[in-house]
């Protein structure tokens, strides 16, 4: 049994990029995995509820994504070492799970390249979700509603986040390149060590560090290699950008990333206690990472993540400098919402939305806002959520008319209140989604709920 598993990482997401020459120095690392992540709920959750006919290219990456699949797939093949690929597509269902599968099949047609390919899909049937609810194996993720079967019903796509299990059995199925759906996002880079018999507290909590590149190197960006080394007692990450070095502080704080609990790494099948963790700068570049604790479920939960259409939206972008409008802009947002109510009164008020959002002066927080000075221009977006297009355009558009020409007190000119960047003022953005199932599910076995095929590219 080899002493270690070395980890390659280009990338944090797939399409993000990655520097040529990190990629060659990782490879004469001679890892024995490249993987990467390909999705995230970050954007929300537009692409996990779009209908076919909705999606534009292959989830929100489009055409990047190939640029950083031809260059990890001729690594892969040239080193014989498995590319893994987890979440693909980026919300991970089907439908995007086949785009990044049609780009590899069409690179490798290209390329002459030859090899096993593994597909993981990771929809669930709502038939399944629903058996599991009806017999108490389902409960909420955090601060959410229980979940109902009018919800379950009402999902456009639904889909799971599959551990290190599925990714195993493909390699235990010869399979040199995996393209998965939805995944936890370390599952693709601990699934390799774990297969080879090394500590899940360690492989996972690694994997945790590798999953987002070199994000947790000085500088930190998404966009450049991290390399990771478990051994039987701690595992190592270091950049492999000369330019970065990895810091006890900067691994320390990615751990933390994206968690709720500084002590827990929750996850699919169980949890990686970091009670007892430590940090070492072990080289002028690279740290080494101890007492992770892996510590098993009594039974098998995986995350759902379902999205429902709940309408159409349309957006105006305006600029505001005029200091009068700015001290007025209150009455004008509250005057604009009364009038907007009674135009559209034939359309009851629970089908129909307008927001406003004032950029350089509490855009970001609302009325947590703790800084109160002025500013002398602000940016001022108008979004109309509706149940049609048609409808949310109309509202949009008459909302930003009546601001246009709103007099104000004191108000100098005759009309102008808005500076309109773009051409046209009202833009159509399409369906609005939003997650209605963010829950857990209790399975039996964590291989099956993800189909497997294994194809001869």
């Amino acid at each position: 049994m080899k002493d270690e598993v070395k980890v390659l990482s280009p990338t944090a997401i797939l399409g993000y990029g990655f520097p040529r020459e990190s990629l060659k120095e990782g490879l004469a690392r001679k890892p024995d995995v490249i993987a990467v992540d390909a999705g995230s709920t970050d954007p929300g959750p537009h692409f996990l509820g779009l209908e076919p006919e909705d999606l534009s290219g292959i989830g929100q990456f489009g055409r990047v994504i190939r640029a950083d699949l031809e260059p990890l797939l001729e690594a892969s093949l040239v080193a014989g070492i498995p590319l893994i690929i987890g979440s693909a597509g980026g919300a991970g269902g089907t439908l995007h799970l086949m785009g990044v599968v049609y780009l590899i099949r069409d690179i490798a047609e290209k390329r002459g390249f030859h090899f096993k390919l593994a597909t993981i899909t990771a929809e669930f049937d709502q038939g399944f979700v629903l058996e599991r609810l009806r017999a108490g194996k389902v409960e909420p993720l955090g601060p959410v509603p229980e979940l109902t079967e009018d919800e379950v019903r009402r999902s456009v796509r639904i889909v799971g986040q599959m551990g290190v299990e599925p990714f195993i059995e493909a390699l235990n199925m010869g399979a040199q390149v995996i393209a998965a759906g939805r995944a936890n996002d370390p599952a693709m880079f601990a699934a390799l060590p774990i297969k080879r018999g090394f500590d899940p507290g360690l492989s996972l909590h690694m994997a945790k560090i590798l999953e987002c590149g070199a994000i947790a190197a000085d500088p930190g960006s998404g966009s450049d290699c991290l390399f990771g080394t478990v051994r039987r007692d701690h595992f190592i990450v270091e950049p492999t950008n000369s330019a970065r070095v990895c810091t006890v502080r900067s691994v320390a704080a990615h751990t933390l990333y994206e968690k709720s609990d500084p002590w827990r790494l929750y996850g699919p099948g169980g949890m990686v206690d970091l009670s007892r963790v430590r940090f070492e700068q072990d080289g002028p570049r690279h740290v080494k990472v101890t007492g992770s604790r892996f510590v098993p479920d009594s039974v098998y939960r995986i995350k759902l993540e379902g999205a429902t259409r709940v309408g159409y939206r349309t957006i105006c972008i305006a600029g505001i400098r005029d200091p009068g409008a700015i001290a007025h802009l209150d009455e004008m947002i509250e005057e604009t919402r009364k009038r907007t109510v009674e135009q559209f009164a034939e359309v009851p008020k629970d089908e129909w939305e307008l927001h406003f959002k004032v950029y350089g002066r509490d855009g970001v927080m609302g009325r947590l806002e703790p800084r109160a000075e002025a500013a002398h221009e602000v940016g001022l977006l108008i979004e109309a959520i509706a149940g049609t297009q048609e409808l949310a355009s109309s509202i949009c558009m008459f909302a930003h008319t009546i601001i246009l020409h709103y007099g104000f007190p004191g108000r100098l000119s005759t009309a102008g209140n808005l500076a309109f960047p773009l051409s046209p003022e009202d833009i159509p953005c399409g369906s609005v989604c939003r997650f209605n199932i963010y829950h857990l599910i209790e399975v039996d076995d964590p291989v099956a709920p993800f189909p497997i095929e294994i194809t001869e590219v």
